[in-house]
């Protein structure tokens, strides 16, 4: 049943931009990183949990299908998950289209904190391991994509 019968579940990228702008204003950019970071590892792993992932082990291929479909165009539209890879035991994310970087200028310094964050603590939850996470590449700064690495810690 849904909260908002004649709205629906979902809210506009503006609207959710100026919550985090908000914050930033109010906490700091690392205040605010940190907040975001642990809200979207709350939220991913809580993704991870519902969707089957949880603690499953899934090829890597299989678990960025299903979070594409939670995340993606088909499902809140917080980014799209565009590859995935990995290098040693170290994964590395691309995403595009984040919420984080909307409306941003290129050369911003912006990072993708709440969209790193529920990346990051649905793979967690998936693998059942803990991760570093670190936005390395960015659109804004002239990458192809948004990268998150993780390495296990």
């Amino acid at each position: 049943m849904s909260l908002r019968p004649e709205l629906g579940e979902m809210m506009s990228a503006v609207c959710f931009k100026a919550v985090i702008v908000g914050i930033e204003d109010t906490l700091g950019d690392d205040g605010a990183a940190v907040v975001f970071i642990r809200a979207g590892k709350v939220r991913g792993a809580y993704v991870a949990q519902q969707t089957g992932l949880a603690d499953s082990n899934p090829s890597l291929e299989e678990m960025v299908k299903t979070l594409d479909g939670v995340f993606g165009k088909n499902g809140t539209r917080l980014c799209s998950i565009v590859a995935a890879r990995t290098e040693g035991d170290k994964i590395i994310i691309d995403t595009q289209e984040t919420v984080c970087s909307a409306g941003e200028p290129m050369g911003s310094s912006r990072k993708c904190t709440y969209t790193l964050g529920a990346i990051w603590g649905a793979l967690e939850r998936v693998m059942g391991r803990m991760y570093f996470g670190a936005h390395t590449d960015s659109v804004l700064r002239g990458g192809t994509c948004d990268r998150f690495e993780f390495t296990p810690v």
